[in-house]
C-alpha cells in the first residue's frame, strides 16, 4: 500500500466545517425548489467537500483553467451537493443556489455543460459518466501526457446496474488509465429499496480488483480517510483507482439517515426547518 500523509488538524476542520455548510445549502435549496433529491446528496457532502475544498486542481475563478483536473457527476440526480460545494468554493454566489429547478436556472436537475461553467459533462440517462471519463483520462495519458491531471468520476451503487458502467471498467482496466479515479457513493440505497435486495452488488472493491483496478474501502464521513485514499490512488501506477466510500443517505438529517424513501423526496418546510437546527446543532458541537 501506498505510503500517505496524515492531513494537518486545520484542514480537517475546515473541510468538515465545508461539508456541514455545503449539507445546509442542499436542504435550503430543495426545501426552496420543492422537488429533487435529498438522501444522496446529504450522504456526499464529505466527499464533495474533500474533493472541491482541497484534492482537486481547479481554480473556481477560470472555470476552464487548461491544467485543471476533471470531476464528472455521473449520478447526476444528486445535483444539488455539486452545485453547493462549488458555491461554497467560489464558482457562483451562494444566493443562486435558491434557483435550483427554477425556469431559467443555471442549476437545472441534472448538471448541464452549457449551463454552468465549471460543469465538464452533462449529466442524463445513469451509467455514462465511467465511459466519458476514461475517454478524458486515455486523453491526458497518451495524447497530452500530462500525468499531474486526474479525472474524479462519481458513481451511485444503484448507479452500477447499469451495464455500462462495467464496460468502462473492463476499458480503464484494459488500458492502465491511472488518471482516472472512480468514486462510488456507496450508501445501499436506490429508488425501489436497499441495493441488496434490488440487485446485489456484494463486494465492490472486489468486482473492481477483478478488471485490474486499485480499490479502496473508506468511510465517506471520515476526511483523513478520504484524503488519503484520493492521495493513496493519485500515487498509484498502472491501473485505473476506486474509492468505494460508504455513507449514511441523508447523513446529518436525524429522520432521513439510512430512509431510502427519502432518495427522490425533498422536506416541507416543517422537515426543513427541523434539518436545518439538527445540522446547526452539529456544527456547534465540534
Amino acid at each position: 500500500m501506498t505510503t500517505t500523509t496524515a492531513a494537518p488538524t486545520e484542514v480537517v476542520t475546515r473541510l468538515e466545517d465545508l461539508a456541514r455548510d455545503i449539507r445546509v445549502s442542499i436542504v435550503s435549496m430543495l426545501a426552496h425548489a420543492r422537488s429533487g433529491h435529498s438522501a444522496g446528496p446529504l450522504g456526499m457532502a464529505d466527499l464533495l467537500a474533500v474533493l472541491y475544498g482541497e484534492a482537486l486542481r481547479h481554480r473556481p475563478e477560470d472555470p476552464a483553467w487548461d491544467e485543471r483536473d476533471l470531476f464528472l457527476l455521473s449520478n447526476g440526480h444528486t445535483a444539488p451537493v455539486l452545485y453547493a460545494a462549488m458555491a461554497h468554493t467560489g464558482y457562483f454566489p451562494l444566493d443562486e443556489l435558491n434557483t435550483l429547478r427554477q425556469w431559467g436556472t443555471r442549476l437545472q436537475g441534472h448538471p448541464e455543460r452549457l449551463s454552468l461553467p465549471g460543469i465538464e459533462v452533462t449529466s442524463g440517462p445513469l451509467g455514462e459518466g465511467l465511459s466519458q471519463g476514461s475517454g478524458m483520462a486515455q486523453v491526458f495519458q497518451y495524447l497530452d501526457k500530462t500525468p499531474e491531471r486526474f479525472v474524479y468520476v462519481m458513481m451511485g451503487d444503484g448507479e452500477l446496474d447499469e451495464g455500462n458502467i462495467w464496460e468502462a471498467v473492463m476499458y480503464a482496466g484494459k488500458y492502465k488509465l491511472e488518471q482516472l479515479i472512480g468514486i462510488v457513493d456507496r450508501n445501499f440505497i436506490q429508488i425501489d429499496g436497499n441495493t441488496e435486495d434490488v440487485m446485489p452488488l456484494g463486494d465492490l472493491a472486489a468486482k473492481f480488483r477483478a478488471f485490474d483496478w486499485h480499490a479502496i474501502d473508506v468511510d465517506g464521513h471520515d476526511i483523513p480517510a478520504i484524503l488519503a485514499a484520493i492521495e493513496e490512488c493519485k500515487n498509484t501506477k498502472g491501473k485505473p483507482s476506486v474509492i468505494v466510500a460508504h455513507t449514511v443517505p441523508g447523513k446529518g438529517v436525524p429522520y432521513m439517515e439510512g430512509d431510502y424513501l427519502w432518495h427522490g423526496r425533498v422536506p416541507n418546510p416543517a422537515q426543513a426547518e427541523e434539518a436545518l437546527t439538527a445540522l446547526n446543532n452539529e456544527g456547534g458541537q465540534r
